[in-house]
């Protein structure tokens, strides 16, 4: 058998959700109808996972980090503190009649973030925007288009600053295009504004 799933007194965790084998959902955190939470995954106090959303192995959702459908994270993705994901691109309480709007009344459009990359705390990505594999996205940064893979973006709105590596550190220029990283001297190779690991 393996690990057994943690889910704390205080977190409420809807029972048609499925959390895999060693996952943690810790205090005071949500966790809605159909969302799926892998392998080894902590969800921090506080956090908010949305109905249907897709969380891949070995995420971790820090605390007070929100997650709005129908929004994918692949495996190794890390979400910092009150960062948050959204879904709506024209937010309304009420249509143009003053009606209450409710769920049929738009389209909800999810983020996703790919495998390995990282998202800072105080962060916010805008709705349909994709970070890219191994990417990191600066604390309190607003994402409001795609992040391309291995790229540190920060600021409001977020711009590309550098590039990092697999370990997360920015990467150290070797000659035009080519780039290596200062921790576990792993190589990349830029082209067209495009990095690439070396085979």
């Amino acid at each position: 058998m393996g690990n057994p799933v943690r889910v704390v007194e205080s977190a409420d965790v809807d029972e048609r959700a499925r959390i895999g084998e060693g996952s943690t959902v810790w205090h005071l955190a949500q966790v809605r109808e159909d969302a799926v939470i892998g392998a080894e995954c902590i969800i921090g106090r506080g956090a908010y996972v949305g109905p249907g959303v897709v969380i891949g192995d070995r995420v971790k959702l820090q605390n007070h980090a929100l997650v709005y459908e129908p929004a994918v994270l692949e495996d190794g993705v890390f979400v910092g503190p009150a960062a948050v994901l959204t879904n709506d691109v024209y937010p309304r309480s009420v249509d143009p009649d003053g009606k209450l709007k409710r769920g049929d009344d738009w389209h909800a459009q999810g983020v996703t973030l790919r495998q390995g990359c990282s998202v800072g705390a105080r962060a916010v990505i805008t709705p349909g925007v994709t970070v890219g594999r191994w990417a990191l996205v600066a604390a309190g940064a607003v994402v409001h288009r795609d992040v391309p893979d291995f790229a540190l973006v920060a600021g409001v709105p977020a711009r590309r600053l550098k590039w990092v590596g697999r370990a997360g550190e920015p990467l150290t220029e070797t000659a035009p295009g080519s780039w290596r990283c200062p921790r576990t001297g792993e190589r990349y190779t830029e082209t067209e504004g495009v990095l690439r690991e070396d085979a």
